[in-house]
């Protein structure tokens, strides 16, 4: 017999959409798998410049026999976190220099977010997080810590200003009645899922906020240096660590920043995350607890050898950043082209949110979830993976599409969301009052591969 905890973590995996499968027709590929199923365009990854990063790894990296020991963890550790620090320092520009005694590195920044679920709260405490949001975050700090995801209602329009702050405290008042002890506020910048960079105002009044609380302020800067000049007609604020906000007005142990390699330098397959803070009583309770989610010294070999040469970081961000800025204006163009509403001010990350409520069906009893679901199965039908709530937008029919892909797989992905799109506009011209221009614009959207 399994553990209560054990089975109610199991039963997660029926969830429908929680986890991408692309089931028996498997993943799409041009050529081996032209009918498969995209699940390219739900994965954050930045396949961009992979290939890039895969020279420089066959070209720099030497291994030896000392990689395969034990030592090589602890020794490969120190001098990870003395390259991460430097490489931070130059392109963050914190108010006070980074040592590779602020890093610690782990084996992802996932096990990074359940260490911290166990070192910062007991059972049944929570964190703040403003929607939308990471649904991973529920199972990341959920799973085995047992934290409690508390969702600030925000919205896309109010989730950067300022007064958000206010929104944060209607959340925490709402879970202190309920019960939920509120121990720190997770703020995740450059934002997923809208890829949008806070503003220093909006931090420094978030830093404010968990100050007079005494909550811990914990900053997922994992996309810092994936910020992109993009063709939005909002205005955009370049990227700005917490630790780079001058006169915080909070107190250094209740500051915490969560990086990795995964998103920046396209490597989510090394597995491994870092957690940057100054606080001497959280270091320690995370290094009695890094045995269980220990780095590979091969991963600790390979990131080094890249973080240390300065000139390969510069020129590889530049790359990277360009690419990025092209995929977006590609897709938005082609979003624009198909009538489909995104959040605009991106300039970061991978993704652009899309609205595709016009989509949902409206039967009674359907609920939220279901309509959500249904439409991912119209969708899934038509050969493309999306997760439908996972992002906790307060709006209904909001999803995330990661652009950072092969342009081929970009384009078809695209093309397959007229597959639900066609069905809905087709009935709602023949028999319901028309959404006026849609049926049009989808019929006689195209795309090419340039």
């Amino acid at each position: 017999m399994l553990s209560p905890r054990s089975q109610l973590t199991a039963a997660s995996l029926t969830k429908p959409w929680r986890y991408v499968d692309p089931g028996p027709r498997g993943i799409y590929h041009p050529e081996t798998n032209p009918n498969g199923v995209i699940t390219q365009l739900t994965s954050a990854e930045n396949q961009l410049v992979q290939a890039d990063i895969a020279d420089f790894i066959r070209r720099e990296v030497v291994f030896s026999q000392d990689v395969l020991g034990y030592k090589a963890v602890s020794d490969g550790s120190r001098r990870l976190a003395g390259a991460l620090a430097e490489r931070l320092n130059e392109y963050w520009r914190p108010v006070e220099v980074l040592s590779a005694g602020d890093v610690a590195v782990v084996g992802s920044a996932t096990a990074l977010h359940d260490g911290l679920g166990f070192c910062l709260f007991e059972a049944g405490e929570g964190v703040l997080v403003s929607r939308p949001y990471y649904g991973r975050f529920e199972i990341d700090f959920g799973f085995k810590a047992q934290v409690k995801v508390v969702a600030v209602d925000s919205t896309i329009d109010t989730c950067f200003l300022p007064s958000v702050v206010d929104e944060y405290q209607a959340a925490y008042d709402k879970a202190l009645s309920e019960g939920i002890k509120i121990r720190a506020v997770m703020l995740v910048n450059p934002h997923n899922p809208l890829g949008i960079c806070y503003p220093p105002e909006t931090i420094r009044a978030l830093m404010t906020f968990c100050q007079t609380h005494k909550l811990h302020l914990i900053s997922d800067e994992i996309y810092a240096l994936s910020v992109f000049p993009s063709n939005t007609s909002t205005p955009t604020y370049p990227f700005t660590s917490v630790l780079a906000i001058e006169q915080p007005g909070i107190d250094p142990d209740l500051l915490h920043v969560i990086y990795g390699i995964s998103k920046d330098f396209a490597l989510p397959g090394l597995r491994l995350g870092a957690l940057l803070t100054r606080s001497a009583t959280l270091k320690k309770s995370l290094s009695s607890i890094l045995r269980f989610c220990p780095p590979s010294s091969t991963s600790l070999l390979i990131a080094s050898t890249i973080l240390e040469n300065r000139a390969f970081c510069a020129s590889f961000i530049e790359a990277s950043r360009t690419r990025l800025a092209e995929a977006y204006a590609f897709t938005t163009a082609r979003l624009d082209e198909m009538g489909i509403r995104y959040a605009d001010g991106t300039n970061a990350g991978f993704f652009v949110f899309v609205d595709l409520s016009p989509f949902l069906v409206d039967e009674e009893g359907m609920g939220r979830e279901g309509r959500e679901q249904e439409l991912a199965g119209r969708l899934l039908e038509g050969g493309v993976c999306v997760q439908p709530g996972e992002e906790h937008a307060v709006e209904v029919g909001w999803f995330r599409v990661v652009y950072s892909v092969e342009r081929r797989v970009l384009v078809e992905g695209l093309k397959r969301y007229l597959f639900p799109s066609f069905l809905v506009l087709f009935f709602s011209y023949f028999f319901l009052p028309r959404r006026d221009g849609g049926l049009v614009r989808v019929l006689t959207w195209g795309c090419s591969y340039d």
